[in-house]
């Protein structure tokens, strides 16, 4: 059985920020908070699922949790822009997202 990653862990965190954060985002902003659920839930999925894996199968994994960390971080700073969100609650979400970055 594999032990959990501190990168699984941040991601979970983030995600989970993220997604609390979008919870109620106004209608006309719909599309955009739904792409937050989306690419946010996959970074801690393929981590896993990459954790789990080996050579090339688990690189792939990691480059697309890496390339989602980073969609997320726009769609949370465009929410941002938009005033749609916790400025203060997202920013901590990014700043996770980044260390998962750093981290893959």
């Amino acid at each position: 059985m594999h032990q959990p990653l501190d990168v699984d862990s941040t991601a979970l965190e983030a995600a989970g920020i993220a997604i609390a954060l979008v919870r109620q985002v106004p209608s006309p902003l719909k599309s955009l908070a739904d792409q937050v659920v989306r690419s946010g839930s996959s970074v801690p999925a393929n981590l896993s699922e990459g954790h789990g894996r080996f050579g090339k199968d688990r690189k792939y994994h990691y480059r697309i949790a890496y390339g989602s960390a980073k969609e997320v971080d726009t769609f949370l700073r465009l929410l941002i822009e938009a005033d749609a969100i916790n400025k203060g609650k997202a920013k901590t979400a990014i700043e996770l997202f980044d260390r998962v970055r750093a981290m893959t």
